[in-house]
């Protein structure tokens, strides 16, 4: 443990000392940072006067010949320590693990006139992990993102590597907590069709190697559909093939197509979240049934001391009812978001039914904390639980009990710059009569601390 703090901690004084150094103007804001990258705009830093203000100005806008040819470049630098007692609640190869993830993302993107190319190598490391280091620790030298791009203002047509995130990444994201984000091949056209965004897909996902140059589209899998975006909804068809797929004991060809829709919004302190999936298709020669309802309702409170937030999110998600019948109840995430529910996330959207309120607070203008709790249900008895990824971590077996657990976590995070993020979070997931029934039962405890760097 005294390792992994040593390692984050450098890192981050490093990171701190070369930000203070170089940030002189301490009131001037950048514009919002991006997870993708590819989705910020420093167009308006044609302005030489604008460039001046900041000491990344010459790095964000490097003009060439004229305002409409133009270099971007910046980096992310990324480390983040994880310390687990009993994870999986004793069952993983190393229910003990303590390691370190470290990551560089730099990037270049190009501008000219109607045309793009963006490049944003990664290079993602490991030490520690027990029994060995997988694709989500590290991935050697390899390229994350590297497409090219026509966009004609109210049409893009985007070709190559590209991370995708929709809506809040429920069912595609960019999988951006663990060591190594998802990535996908292939084309993606977007278009303006009044006040709605709309984007076409057709991908692949990237599957990552642990060595340099390695990572591979997936030769299986298969993502293709349409996204709209109006201004409080959001409305969208998604179709997944995978060649190889396995849910319970049961393996073969499945063909799903998802229809949802979100509405989302906020209004004087309410703000609110709510998206429904339903899904239908085949596996393994049956038929697929299965949706979710996910919830989420919160009230800010901005005059009051450190301006609480108090958000309350509920979540359905359906699992098979019966193994034996032909018929797949269990919902797919598809690709969702990495540390799905929170930074300790053991069981994904499969099979569950949660309640968690979390509260947020703000203790100064850079310095925010969270306190949340969660409690889990199996929405079905005859099926189990799942991982993030959708692997199978403990089957029903002969339980009848439907709840799995409660968790609580707190986090912490001090924006110390524009450009560096400082954040630890401890959390805790109590063992309920379902893990009890099945196998080992111990409450995972993790610790997580990370020192961001990003430009």
């Amino acid at each position: 443990m005294r390792r992994i703090v040593l390692v984050g901690g450098v890192f981050g004084a490093l990171c701190a000392a070369n930000a203070a150094h170089a940030d002189p103007h301490e009131a001037w804001q950048a514009p919002t940072l991006t997870i993708t990258r590819a989705d910020e705009d420093w167009s308006d830093l044609s302005d030489a006067q604008k460039r001046s203000h900041h000491w990344t100005g010459p790095f964000k806008y490097v003009p060439l010949g004229n305002d409409e040819d133009w270099l971007s470049t910046g980096i992310e630098l990324r480390a983040r320590s994880e310390d687990f007692a009993n994870n999986l609640w004793g069952d993983a190869p190393a229910p003990d693990d303590g390691y370190v993830w470290l990551r560089a993302l730099p990037y270049a993107d190009l501008h000219l006139r109607h045309w793009r190319a963006f490049a944003q190598p990664i290079l993602a490391t490991s030490i520690g992990v027990a029994p060995a280091s997988g694709p989500v620790d590290e991935t050697g030298i390899d390229i994350l993102q590297g497409f090219v791009e026509a966009d004609y203002g109210s049409f893009r047509a985007r070709a190559g590597r590209q991370m995708v995130s929709l809506g809040t990444e429920r069912l595609v994201g960019t999988r951006y907590g663990p060591n190594v984000p998802l990535a996908f091949d292939g084309l993606r056209l977007d278009t303006q069709l009044g006040t709605a965004d709309i984007a076409a897909l057709a991908l692949r996902p990237v599957r990552p190697g642990t060595g340099n140059f390695d990572d591979r589209t997936s030769s299986d899998e298969t993502l293709w559909g349409l996204y709209a975006s109006l201004p409080d909804l959001d409305l969208y068809y998604l179709g997944y093939r995978n060649d190889a797929a396995s849910w319970g004991a049961r393996s073969g060809r499945e063909t799903r197509h998802s229809l949802g829709a979100r509405w989302h919004g906020n209004r004087d302190d309410w703000h609110w979240n709510i998206e429904g999936v339903y899904q239908f298709g085949r596996f393994a020669g049956g038929s697929i049934s299965a949706w979710t309802l996910g919830n989420e309702l919160g009230r800010s409170f901005p005059a009051l001391p450190m301006k609480p937030d108090l958000t309350l999110r509920a979540n359905v998600v359906s699992g098979d009812g019966n193994a034996r019948d032909g018929q797949l109840g269990t919902f797919n995430a598809l690709f969702p978001k990495g540390k799905y529910f929170g930074e300790l996330s053991p069981v994904g959207p499969y099979n569950i039914v949660n309640l968690q309120p979390v509260l947020g607070l703000s203790l100064s203008p850079k310095l925010s904390a969270s306190l949340g709790a969660a409690a889990y249900w199996r929405y079905s008895t005859a099926d189990g639980i799942y991982d993030i990824p959708g692997n199978l971590v403990r089957a029903p077996g002969a339980s009848h009990a439907r709840y799995i657990g409660t968790e609580v976590e707190a986090g912490i995070s001090w924006q110390a710059t524009a450009e560096l993020e400082l954040s630890a979070s401890v959390s805790s997931f109590s063992a309920g009569p379902f893990i009890r029934e099945t196998g080992r039962a111990r409450a995972i405890r993790m610790f997580g601390l990370e020192s961001n760097f990003r430009f």
